[in-house]
């Protein structure tokens, strides 16, 4: 009866010869890492801005407001105290409204400057990477080539 070749061994010194360089893995999540924390501190920033200009809103709506509620000597006042809060609060609703525009504006321009700047990275990274396994699996099957060739000797 045939007994089958037991190739546990040839394959395992194959596999020794093509070393596997985790490295590059290391160094694409720490990237990574960098990349998510300089987006955060973007949306963190404009989050802290938003809050302020939201709270910024609130106090001067909350002073008009205190006009509203004090109270007047005739009837047409109050039409003309409410006509000037309305305007008042379209005034400033506009500038709000602008100043949110400029934070998100800013938001994005960061955010595709971050990206543009990781894609070059990680072009440059693979890149690097490529070449240095090319060379690595070069010089690995030059040694299998020469270890079979002796072997088979």
């Amino acid at each position: 009866m045939a007994k089958t070749p037991d190739y546990t061994k040839t394959f395992q010194d194959m596999m020794g010869n093509f070393p596997i360089d985790t490295s590059s893995v290391q160094e694409a999540l720490k990237s990574q890492n960098a990349l998510g924390e300089k987006l955060a501190r973007v949306a963190l920033a404009a989050a802290e801005r938003s809050t302020e200009i939201s709270a910024q809103w609130a106090k001067d709506t909350i002073a008009r407001m205190g006009e509203l509620a004090a109270v007047k000597q005739e009837p047409s006042d109050y039409a003309k105290s409410f006509s000037d809060f309305a305007s008042s609060s379209a005034e400033v609703a506009a500038e709000h409204m602008a100043a949110y525009a400029e934070v998100a504006k800013k938001v994005q321009m960061d955010t595709v400057d971050l990206m543009l700047t990781a894609g070059k990275d990680v072009a440059a990274e693979a890149r690097n990477v490529t070449e240095s396994a090319v060379r690595d699996t070069q010089a690995a099957v030059k040694k299998a080539t020469s270890t079979a060739t002796s072997a088979a000797k």
